[in-house]
């Protein structure tokens, strides 16, 4: 089932176009009383939204209400296709994230139990599926959960019929906490399989001299098992993240982007994503990571760590020691998504890196932008004080290729070369032709289809 925009496909029942904003649970409380009379039961079923407490917290409630708004059409058409069109869909109590749906049935139908309800359910579950990651679009582009719990309660005159009500929501949240729970753990569990087996591979994105159109260097990306739901790095680190596993996930990424190196062409470099944090990784010490490289064929001038700015550093003085020892080395070190934020430039100014790898925000249309250009410039310009290169990601036209070599900016990468693709495997390279130092040739073409972005 597809989602529909609430205000220009509205569902319809009986003539009645679907609202645009549910009514409350407590509105509509003194019509379900009035339904739970003698010989009825009532059914209801509960869709836990409080994932979308975190949209309120950065964005404001406006914005945490709209993506309900989204979720509740979703519920709404759902309910008015699987039922009779007596039911009552709602929002929650003040101050609860949630939707609920209720509706009654005779004392004696039992199959609406067995039956109706579950297919109410999975009919709910099975639409909200494809639309996780597009309900709280643009203030969330992770794939949110909403689980979906439900109860059902048959009239006991010597209660109350609001005790018995409230029984029911209470029974269906909990119903939903134990299913958000359940589903946590065969996250935790399916993704602990993979970090504990080691099942990620490396795909290699070309970066390009923009003047002579050879590749200069390859980004490694991490990618998860084909076909798994953390096949890609959004996924794979939102899973460490909600698992506090991000350490170690990001040391096998490492060790993945190493492993895959081995068919590096010769006179390239390999951009490794690391974090600050790396540098307490036992196989990351100087001499455990040239044994690594050696491996993999690879010197330390063929490496440029890339430090990502998804994890603050906490004392620069320190990691600038950390970069003096390794550079002695033969290492190189860039700074990436450099624009994206106000901690960015202060680490350029901090770190001083060889390479600064501009972020997309400001290549995404750059040929047209004058204000992106003059901010390109100003980086360029600091680029040249402190001896580093700059190059622009998210390349995906031909006119912001020719845009950043009229800035001089020498280097980029983006669909624009195509998708990243493995390197030849250690087979392969017994087969292959002695590793010639001649650069190696690129010639753009069709941007490769979307997709998303990599750690």
């Amino acid at each position: 089932m597809t989602q529909a925009d609430p205000e220009r496909d509205p569902a319809r029942r009986n003539g009645a176009r679907r609202p645009t904003v549910l009514p409350r649970l407590g509105d509509v409380l003194p019509a379900l009383v009035q339904g739970f009379g003698p010989d009825r039961c009532l059914a209801l079923a509960l869709i836990d939204a409080s994932c979308l407490a975190s949209i309120e917290r950065f964005y404001g409630d406006e914005a945490s209400q709209a993506a309900l708004r989204n979720l509740s059409a979703i519920v709404y058409d759902v309910a008015a296709d699987l039922l009779d069109g007596d039911e009552l869909v709602v929002s929650g109590e003040t101050g609860r994230l949630e939707i609920a749906v209720a509706f009654f049935r005779g004392e004696r139908d039992g199959g609406f139990y067995r039956t109706e309800l579950p297919t109410l359910v999975r009919g709910i579950e099975k639409a909200i599926a494809p639309a996780r990651q597009k309900v709280a679009y643009p203030y969330s582009r992770q794939a949110l959960s909403f689980p979906v719990g439900y109860a059902a309660v048959q009239r006991n005159p010597f209660l109350g019929p609001e005790t018995q009500i409230r029984a029911a929501i209470e029974e269906a949240r909990a119903d939903a906490d134990l299913e958000r729970r359940g589903l946590a753990r065969r996250q935790r569990r399916g993704f602990l399989s993979v970090l504990l087996a080691g099942e990620v591979s490396s795909v290699y994105e070309p970066i390009v001299d923009v003047k002579t159109k050879t590749v200069f260097g390859y980004e490694a990306l991490v990618r998860g098992p084909e076909g798994s739901p953390f096949r890609t790095p959004g996924a794979l680190f939102q899973a460490a993240e909600e698992q506090g596993l991000i350490f170690e996930l990001d040391c096998l990424c490492r060790r993945a982007g190493l492993d895959g190196a081995i068919g590096l062409p010769s006179g390239t470099a390999l951009f490794l994503n690391v974090r600050p944090t790396t540098i307490h990784d036992p196989h990351f010490k100087p001499e455990e990571l040239i044994r690594t490289l050696e491996r993999s064929r690879l010197r330390p001038s063929d490496v440029v760590f890339e430090i990502s700015e998804q994890e603050s550093i906490e004392s620069f003085d320190v990691f600038r020691e950390i970069r003096d020892a390794y550079r002695a080395l033969g290492f190189r070190f860039a700074l990436d998504d450099t624009g994206a934020g106000y901690a960015s430039l202060q680490a350029v100014i901090e770190l001083e890196p060889d390479f600064i790898k501009v972020d997309r925000a400001l290549i995404t249309g750059l040929d047209t932008d004058k204000a992106r250009q003059s901010l390109v410039r100003a980086l360029q310009s600091v680029a040249d004080t402190i001896g580093a290169q700059i190059s622009g990601e998210g390349l995906d036209t031909l006119e912001e290729l020719e845009a950043l070599d009229r800035l001089d900016i020498p280097f980029g990468q983006g669909w624009l070369f195509g998708k990243p693709t493995p390197l030849l495997s250690g087979s392969d390279l017994d087969d292959a032709e002695p590793k010639s130092d001649e650069p190696v040739p690129f010639e753009p073409g069709e941007p490769a289809a979307a997709e998303e972005p990599s750690e």
